[in-house]
């Protein structure tokens, strides 16, 4: 429940958005959390705030929503609103606001795509058709964009009349096309004033081509491999073509950080074994029935641990030593497999590593841990001897230590790599497969070295 001095300052936000919102500096994320906050101890407020948001505005803080908020927005807002407020928003986030009602109401989502005019309705099914992971799922279509054979002065009025008309934001650079619309030279705002606005764009670009060609990618293009591009060369926006070379859209720099975030998001939240949409519903049921199948999927690995200690009981009840230390030798492993695994999770998302060079992957990993594991045997057989007494125990232990971070480095590397050549989420399932292997390992290899060598 939020303190009564925040939900003051979040009252006094809307109202002041409501009052200017052409002139407020109050960012639609942070109307959104104001609603969200709102809601919880007035409803009728957060309804009758809702009301009053301009339709220019509606969509934009729509996609801000958490789905359980979207469903008020939806039945408080008239259908004729949110046409408008979908009309207003550019094409690849009136797409996804789209396709978010659609998951709430799709009788309503198709009602409001069929009031749409034509060319928005062909650009959102258009982008709609894409899969969820490839380029042309993210790009815009509204672009700036002129004929190569065209003068520079006639794109540049075409380019105030459209800004004018508010159906061009954010521009950056102006598109060269040829023959079939395919794209042919990428120029940045900044370049463009310097030319001779009296001459065609051939004129000035057949005398330094190499200078404008084109960074691109294709909308069939993985979103990993287009976000490794805006990375690499620091770009502001990516034209987007399709297979015969035409330009079809661009990508933004705000949108590929949105796409970071949101994996970054799902990864760490897959790794503890929680899912990320349950977690950003508001119900808490979803969000505990998530987080109790992954605990209950734990629950049966640590059975599997357990079984094996039972298989060792005896030499356990003979050695007393052996209950203090075994817990040790089982999370030394899990936390070099965790060490191992998150990093080539974060790699494999990143695209710094392949299937072509998994083996140079292991073996680093695999080194990294066996290096380690040689280290702490020797800390902690010190440790057990001068505990214990017992100069064999501390050998056991040694061993045992090196034996189970050797299969944590390994594992750790392989579990991820073989998840990700059978198109599994590398993050989705690794930890647990990884825990108890070094559980098993662990308290295998310690118990068993101690049957054998102590008993």
């Amino acid at each position: 429940m939020p303190k009564q001095d925040d939900l003051n300052l979040h009252k006094l936000k809307i109202e002041e958005f409501l009052k200017d919102p052409t002139n407020s500096n109050i960012s639609p994320l942070e109307i959104a959390k104001a609603f969200k906050d709102i809601k919880k101890v007035d409803k009728e407020l957060f309804i009758k705030h809702l009301k009053e948001i301009p339709n220019e505005y509606i969509g934009d803080i729509a996609l801000e929503l958490p789905d359980e908020y979207l469903k008020d927005l939806l039945r408080e807002i008239p259908k004729s609103d949110l046409v408008e407020a979908v009309e207003e928003l550019e094409s690849d986030d009136a797409t996804d606001l789209i396709q978010e009602i659609e998951d709430i109401d799709k009788q309503k989502a198709n009602e409001i795509l069929s009031s749409l005019n034509q060319q928005d309705q062909e650009e959102i099914k258009k982008l709609k058709s894409y899969k969820d992971d490839v380029a042309g799922a993210y790009m815009q279509t509204e672009l700036f964009w002129a004929n190569y054979e065209e003068i520079i002065e006639d794109s540049i009025k075409r380019l105030k009349q459209e800004k004018e008309k508010k159906e061009l934001e954010n521009i950056y650079q102006v598109y060269i096309t040829g023959t079939f619309n395919r794209l042919l030279f990428a120029i940045a705002l900044e370049d463009l004033i310097t030319f001779d606005f009296s001459k065609t764009y051939k004129e000035i670009l057949s005398q330094d081509k190499d200078r404008y060609k084109p960074i691109y990618a294709r909308d069939t293009d993985d979103i990993k491999k287009v976000a490794q591009i805006f990375q690499e060369h620091d770009l502001p926006v990516l034209p987007i073509v399709n297979y015969h070379g035409e330009l079809v859209g661009r990508i933004t720099a705000d949108d590929i950080h949105d796409v970071i975030e949101e994996r970054a998001t799902e990864q760490i939240y897959n790794l503890a074994g929680v899912d990320d949409e349950a977690e950003e519903e508001e119900s808490l049921f979803q969000a505990g029935k998530s987080r109790a199948t992954w605990l209950f999927i734990n629950l049966l690995t640590a059975i599997a641990a357990s079984i094996v200690i039972g298989f060792f009981q005896d030499s356990i009840q003979a050695y007393v030593a052996l209950a203090v230390l075994m817990p040790i030798v089982a999370s030394m492993g899990g936390n070099a497999g965790t060490q191992t695994l998150t990093v080539t999770v974060r790699q494999l998302a990143l695209g710094d590593i392949e299937l072509t060079n998994a083996k140079e992957t292991i073996k680093k990993e695999v080194i990294l841990s066996l290096a380690n594991g040689f280290i702490f045997a020797f800390v902690l057989g010190i440790i057990a001897y001068v505990w214990f007494h017992q100069a064999l125990l501390g050998v056991v232990i040694a061993i045992s230590m090196v034996i189970n971070l050797f299969f944590a480095g390994f594992f750790g590397a392989v579990i991820p790599l073989l998840l990700k050549k059978a198109n599994i989420d590398p993050a989705v399932g690794s930890s647990v497969v990884l825990t108890t292997i070094t559980d098993v390992v662990g308290f295998f290899s310690f118990l068993g070295l101690a049957s054998w060598i102590l008993l």
